[in-house]
């Protein structure tokens, strides 16, 4: 290039045409011009003479011009420019470039006229250029130019620079405009203080914390003195951010430069300290400005007003709201308004709304914003009619806005009043506003939970789609209404129609899908919403995995449900209390008990904070595998914790403990949960009725059936059931009997365990005509009698001698495809035995042999018996191999 070559050639009077460059513009239109149409006088000398020369430059701006935009850059060009002229003067290509639009042909007419010339380009003509650049918001050259200007020794004019920055800053490439200036910086140029200043702004919305204190750090410098003001902008960055050291070793760098902190940058500080937690550190600012001098402002007492009030330390904000408004004559709409949303947030709804009275009796309108905080805390405390007042109130006051009929709308809805609900929407239409999707969204959501289906599909339905599309809350809220209540093909179809619409349903549609296809027991369907989701590209959240996990363990599918734990894991998720609390309860009700110590210890290595579901999951996890003693230590952790034991918590832990026969102690921990108010059900009644049931304290258990009943609860089967099987046990069959009956006339259906029960007991003490007589009621109750109950009756008869009926049963059993079990088998082979019935004992003993089943010490010897009596010795000779095979192998277990 020229300008590598031989630098800037100082050529005579040019100063003088520098200057008269500077005055030379060219106006909107495209036509060039000077201050007030006429050329000035400049400081080296060139007077009003001038003017005829910048008409003809004039002409011969809009010649070059004309040509430019006439094709593209070629030879046929340049010879055009050169008729015009041949040797262009830098005030031509000054007013050239300033109309040029398109940065490659200002560059092409840059290098023709250094070309032409044979001499480097003036800094102006440079600028020109850059302007040229930031005018299209095309850079590509820009490094390539700023390296010769840097080699010359020119530098970017501060309104080049600066007008750099603000077209990326107008377009939104912030970034860009932050590589500029590092370019700038590059070539040793010095950034006008406006760009950095209007960078760091623009940088602020975003905000790009880290990229602002580099501007920062680079105007200090370069010299520049930083303002108060900059310093605020930075610091309200930091501190909304949270990086609260940063913002703080900001504050420390001010004052170190001797800056003083004015109020609005305590105010500021106040506001963001305060918003990210930091209360303390925001009244510090609070009393500092005091202590230096400055009165605290409506915006100081409104921010650090509102700062309390979202940290719940509501008396500190009413005592410095009342200071405030002690002091005015006119009250603080904005206090007014912060202090009424405090209460609000509180659910401190009188207060709230006594405030707002207090308000207009002070002569204060209340705003827009007061009036929907007041609504919106009578709405819920239930006080409908009354915000209905306050609300034709309001309409003289201020303007209700959307959010007004929104709030109102929500209200009614919730009451169940549809019609009042629909009645506020008219209203709205005639105040000039019409309903949003919110408010359709609003009225769906808050029918669908108060179960009124239809009026929720009829407002889908009846929505102007030219006014407002449904979105994806919209058909969120309806497929999940329909779904709770059944209407999963309902539910599906709208997700169809969603698709239609162009809506993407997110992982919440998709999480309603699933869970209610599981819950309508119709698991096929929802593992392929699961798989549609995939396909269909929509990543899943942790809330839907954990769902479709809890979904899968109850239908049963624990593999599947272990999988998808697993798949938690492989999508980049770290697994939650919630996903470890299914995963354990899943477990558990499959019979995996003992896995939960595992996973338990899983838990606590990732840092798991547990709640009430996980601790219940885990102990009755432990309790079920039988380790009680760590539930016992889990439910005093719980409680130390401040976690508060449920009726589940207990339940889990009175039933562990009663199983294992330590009754006392779950007997004082039943007591320990009826002293907290923990409302007890049947299930933990039922334990304990089974485990004083098991150890034969029948009077302790009929105690607790009778607080139970007592309590106005309904003991329900499997309670009479642990109650006839102690009786029975205890030799009780008379009042077992009686129990029976009470049992019916409770209205409680007896299953085919209690009659089970009831036959065992009759059949021991050789009652068999009574225990028959519960047989055919069974069978009239259309309660097939399982394995149990042929065995039972099968071994009473046997026993009994009835070897006749015993044989008929047990044949009748094994036709109807029953498999006899080792206990009937072993009856009968005794029975046989008894009844002079060798022989036919001794085919039924190959039998149990040959299915597998044990036969008892017991059984072998009244058959050998039985087999030496009717002279059958060689049968009698293996029963007896047998019978000392069971008597070594008894013997070497004993010795083990």
């Amino acid at each position: 290039m020229l300008l590598r070559k031989q630098g800037i050639r100082h050529l005579d009077g040019f100063c003088s045409v520098y200057n008269f460059s500077k005055r030379f513009s060219s106006s909107p239109n495209g036509t060039s011009s000077g201050v007030d149409g006429k050329v000035g006088s400049s400081v080296g000398g060139v007077n009003r003479d001038n003017s005829g020369k910048v008409e003809g430059v004039r002409q011969v701006v809009d010649g070059v011009c004309q040509v430019l935009e006439g094709g593209p850059w070629g030879p046929a060009l340049e010879n055009a420019l050169s008729a015009l002229d041949e040797k262009p003067q830098p005030e031509l290509v000054i007013g050239v470039l300033r109309r040029l639009k398109d940065v490659g042909q200002a560059i092409n007419y840059f290098r023709w006229c250094e070309k032409q010339t044979d001499q480097a380009h003036c800094p102006e003509v440079y600028n020109s250029l850059l302007l040229v650049m930031a005018r299209s918001r095309n850079f590509k050259s820009l490094d390539q130019v700023l390296e010769e200007m840097s080699i010359a020794g020119i530098g970017p004019s501060n309104n080049a620079c600066i007008e750099l920055v603000s077209s990326c800053v107008r377009s939104q490439k912030l970034r860009e405009a932050f590589d500029l200036l590092q370019t700038m910086r590059k070539f040793k140029f010095r950034p006008a203080f406006s760009a950095y200043t209007t960078l760091i702004g623009a940088l602020s919305t975003i905000p790009e914390s880290d990229l602002m204190l580099k501007l920062f750090h680079q105007m200090q410098e370069l010299g520049y003195e930083v303002t108060v003001h900059l310093f605020t902008t930075l610091i309200r960055v930091f501190a909304k951010e949270g990086r609260v050291d940063a913002a703080l070793s900001l504050l420390d760098e001010m004052k170190s430069n001797s800056c003083n902190a004015d109020i609005v940058l305590y105010n500021v500080c106040i506001d963001c300290f305060g918003k990210v937690g930091k209360v303390d550190m925001a009244w510090k600012f609070f009393h500092e400005m005091r202590m230096n001098g400055l009165m605290p402002d409506d915006v100081t007492y409104t921010s650090m007003i509102g700062v309390l009030c979202k940290a719940e330390k509501l008396n500190e904000a009413v005592e410095l709201f009342e200071e405030m408004d002690a002091n005015r004559k006119v009250p603080c709409v904005y206090a007014y308004n912060t202090m009424i949303m405090g209460y609000g947030s509180v659910g401190k709804f009188d207060e709230a709304y006594s405030l707002f009275e207090r308000q207009k009796k002070k002569g204060s309108i209340p705003s827009v914003i007061a009036y929907n905080c007041v609504l919106t805390c009578l709405g819920k405390k239930g006080r409908s009619e009354e915000a209905l007042r306050v609300f034709n109130e309001m309409k003289t006051d201020a303007a209700p806005n959307i959010s007004t009929y929104n709030i109102l709308v929500d209200m009614l809805c919730r009451a169940g009043n549809v019609e009042a609900a629909l009645r506020v929407q008219d209203d709205m239409k005639e105040a000039g506003l019409y309903p949003n999707v919110m408010t359709a969204n609003i009225m769906i959501d808050r029918l669908c939970k108060a179960q009124k289906l239809d009026e929720a599909c009829s407002i889908f339905e009846g929505m102007d789609h030219k006014v407002f599309m449904p979105d994806a809350v919209t058909f969120c809220s309806l497929i999940d209404g329909l779904g709770r209540r059944g209407r999963v093909n309902d539910a599906y179809r709208l997700y169809e129609k969603m698709l239609d619409s162009d809506q993407i349903p997110t992982a919440i549609a998709y999480t309603s899908l699933i869970r209610n296809f599981f819950k309508c027991g119709r698991k096929e369907d929802g593992h392929k919403i699961y798989k549609e989701m995939v396909r269909r590209g929509c990543s899943p959240d942790l809330m839907l995995l954990n769902t479709y996990m809890d979904c899968v363990f109850k239908a049963g599918e624990t593999e599947k449900g272990r999988s998808v734990f697993e798949e938690i894991k492989a999508r980049g998720f770290i697994p939650d209390v919630r996903s470890y609390s299914i995963l354990i309860h899943g477990l558990v009700k499959a019979g995996f008990a003992n896995e939960t110590y595992k996973l338990f210890h899983a838990m606590k290595e990732q840092g798991c904070e547990l709640d009430t579901r996980a601790y219940n999951a885990i102990i009755d996890g432990f309790c079920k595998c039988g380790k009680v003693n760590k539930a016992y230590q889990l439910l005093e952790e719980m409680k130390s914790k401040g976690q508060q034991p449920t009726v589940v918590t207990y339940g889990s832990v009175i039933d562990g403990l009663a199983k294992i026969d330590r009754l006392d102690e779950a007997y004082m921990l039943f007591e320990e949960a009826k002293s907290k108010g923990i409302e007890l059900n049947v299930v933990v009644y039922t334990s304990l009725v089974d485990g004083f049931g098991k150890v034969g304290r029948i009077d302790e258990a009929y105690l607790i059936m009778e607080e139970l009943m007592q309590k106005g609860l309904s003991p329900n089967v499997y309670t009479y059931n642990c109650l006839l099987d102690a009786l029975v046990k205890a030799g009780e069959i008379d009042e077992a009997i009686v129990s029976f009956q009470s049992m019916k006339n409770m209205n409680c259906t007896p299953n085919c365990y209690t009659y089970n029960i009831l036959i065992n007991g009759l059949c021991r003490v050789r009652k068999f005509n009574k225990a028959f007589v519960y047989w055919q009621e069974m069978k009239k109750q259309g309660i097939d009698p399982n394995a149990v109950t042929y065995a039972t009756m099968i071994s009473g008869l046997a026993n009994a001698g009835n070897i006749r009926d015993a044989t008929g049963l047990f044949e009748r059993f094994k036709a109807s495809g029953g498999i006899p079990d080792s206990v009937c088998y072993n009856a009968m082979i005794e029975g046989l035995s008894s009844g002079d019935k060798a022989m036919e004992a001794y085919a039924l003993f190959e039998e149990t042999r040959l299915k597998g089943c044990t036969i008892n010490t017991k059984t072998c010897v009244v058959l050998l018996d039985a087999l030496h009596k009717a002279e059958c010795l060689e049968q009698a000779a293996i029963v007896g191999a047998v019978l000392r095979e069971t008597a070594k192998s008894q013997h070497s277990s004993r010795s083990w």
